[in-house]
């Protein structure tokens, strides 16, 4: 310990050490991203501004958009630089808070997702009291309560992993700042900091994962005793984008962190976190928007008003004298 020299900045790994493909991930990557971030800004102008929509529903949907938007925003802009520029160096600082953000913002997502869960069960199982229970002020509440939970627990996080001592090697082995591979570079005892993430995030992930699956037996269950045909198709309706965008978030997070080690590798696994980081923020908007007939009538609705509104500004300005 008397003769290591503590670590300053980290170097991320990467996405590719291969110069002839750098050019042409970072455009697909940059072309994601801007997807990602055109899709799930155009979810929150329609819900914004479509009166139909100002329900529950769409306004955790738009909670959902700005996570979807400020997650990738936390490591795809590094990303891009270091495969543009080879610069792979990222500050103590900077990778301090990017793991801060990027802990809380999934954590954040994990609580919204129980949430919206729990707003589809209400709207199925309980149709005649749901304006009741999911009044105005319960839904900011339930929507604060997420937020300042994910960051309070990120917070817990990131102070119990950057407080270690670090004077091993300064190479993280991803893409970006994140607490196993960080937790690898101690040279000090990660015990605690471990049992941290595997005992607070065990019981906020499980709990979470509970109330997600909870309220879909309930309302499978509920679908089921519906004796038409049409009726069925109805309720399963307004629950199924959801269905499918917890699916997507659980299925790929298990994927990410929970394998078997000797499935993991190197590059495999920086290629496997991108299913978790970059690709389900892009899906999710497209899940929305296809499967949603309201939000598509709400873009309809919004393309429309926007092109009235420039060709009454075009005739406004050439009838000017």
């Amino acid at each position: 310990m008397e003769n290591s020299t503590t670590v300053a900045e980290f170097i991320l790994m990467g996405v590719s050490d291969l110069p002839a493909v750098r050019f042409s991930l970072f455009a697909a990557f940059l072309f994601i991203y801007l997807i990602t971030v055109m899709g799930n800004g155009t979810i929150l102008l329609a819900v914004g501004a479509d009166s139909h929509l100002h329900n529950p529903m769409y306004f955790f949907l738009t909670n959902l958009s700005l996570l979807d938007i400020f997650y990738p925003t936390a490591t795809v802009p590094k990303m891009l630089e270091s495969l543009l520029s080879e610069n792979n160096i990222i500050s103590f600082v900077g990778c301090i808070l990017q793991v801060y953000f990027l802990v809380a913002l999934a954590g954040t997502e994990v609580f919204l997702l129980a949430v919206m869960a729990y707003d589809r069960y209400v709207a199925v199982c309980d149709p005649l009291r749901y304006t009741v229970i999911m009044s105005k002020k319960a839904c900011l509440q339930m929507v604060a309560g997420t937020w300042i939970t994910g960051f309070l627990n990120s917070l817990l996080h990131t102070v119990l992993t950057f407080t270690l001592p670090y004077c091993k090697s300064n190479r993280v082995n991803q893409y970006y700042c994140d607490i196993p591979p960080i937790l690898a570079l101690s040279c000090g005892s990660t015990y605690l900091a471990e049992m941290v993430v595997l005992i607070v995030g065990g019981i906020f992930g499980v709990g979470s994962s509970l109330v997600t699956l909870v309220s879909y037996v309930y309302i499978i269950s509920s679908i089921l005793r519906i004796r038409s045909a049409e009726g069925k198709r109805k309720a399963f309706s307004t629950c199924a984008s959801h269905l499918m965008v917890v699916c997507l978030f659980y299925g790929t997070g298990i994927f990410t962190y929970i394998r078997p080690s000797s499935s993991h590798h190197p590059d495999q696994d920086r290629l496997v976190s991108m299913l978790y980081g970059v690709i389900t923020p892009m899906l999710n908007p497209l899940i929305y928007s296809l499967r949603n007939k309201e939000v598509k009538g709400a873009l309809k609705r919004a393309i429309v008003g926007w092109g009235k509104r420039i060709l009454i500004q075009e005739n406004t300005i050439f009838c000017i004298p």
